[in-house]
């Protein structure tokens, strides 16, 4: 169950930081309470991952999982580069969860 706290945190991430885009610095109220309800969220859901998780373990998955789907989105949203690269790294962060999650395995 922790993991799946986790990767429901790391969705949430994803939520607040592309939402942080779209605030506009927080001019638009909208997108800023987005943000603010996803941020929360997404504390609260790592929160109760990191009960049974190490918190090491727990806190690298959690921010790499919200960097591989920010990335991603913002390539598919924004335009934003698509070099080999920035792939390559993006899966390199993949290959880091999935070592994490098999090293955390009971």
């Amino acid at each position: 169950m922790s993991w799946l706290y986790l990767v429901l945190a790391g969705f949430c991430e994803i939520v607040w930081a592309i939402a942080l885009k779209y605030s506009h610095g927080f001019a638009r109220t909208g997108p800023s309470a987005v943000v603010l309800t996803a941020g929360f969220v997404s504390f609260y859901l790592l929160s109760l991952a990191a009960k049974d998780l190490p918190i090491g373990t727990a806190y690298a998955a959690w921010t790499g999982i919200g960097t591989v789907g920010t990335a991603i989105l913002g390539i598919v949203l924004f335009a934003e580069p698509r070099t080999w690269l920035r792939l390559s790294c993006i899966l390199l962060i993949v290959i880091g969860i999935a070592g994490l999650h098999m090293a955390s395995q009971k």
